[in-house]
């Protein structure tokens, strides 16, 4: 798991490369929604061996089909972000500093994730 904190003016897509650097471990798939629907990072995806599983913007000239089945599994990560911004801490972002926060972050994401392996 790698998180990363931008402006909250700052669109989806600019964060991606902090996130999706090439030291993790390569995904087989890429679940991600409208916000990341850029050439440059379908084109990174496919050059890397993983399949972009991103709904097209309505903006977009090329149409570009998606795997709705794969695209389903989509909710578990966005109930993920649910359950952390449950956090009353991380919801409401009481820290002064990114790196306290980021720290609280990575806390309560794996206490989630101690509470999902204990299931």
């Amino acid at each position: 798991m790698r998180t990363e904190i931008t402006p909250g003016q700052t669109s989806d897509y600019l964060g991606f490369d902090l996130v999706m650097a090439d030291n993790l471990p390569r995904p087989s798939v890429l679940l991600a929604d409208r916000g990341y629907d850029a050439d440059k990072i379908r084109d990174g995806m496919e050059g890397r061996n993983v399949l972009p599983v991103i709904p097209m913007r309505k903006s977009r000239k090329k149409r570009i089909g998606v795997d709705r089945s794969l695209y389903r599994l989509r909710n578990l990560v966005e109930r993920r972000f649910n359950k952390l911004k449950n956090a009353r801490r991380v919801a409401t972002r009481y820290d002064k500093t990114a790196e306290s926060f980021l720290g609280f972050i990575d806390i309560t994401s794996i206490r989630l994730w101690i509470r999902h392996l204990s299931t």
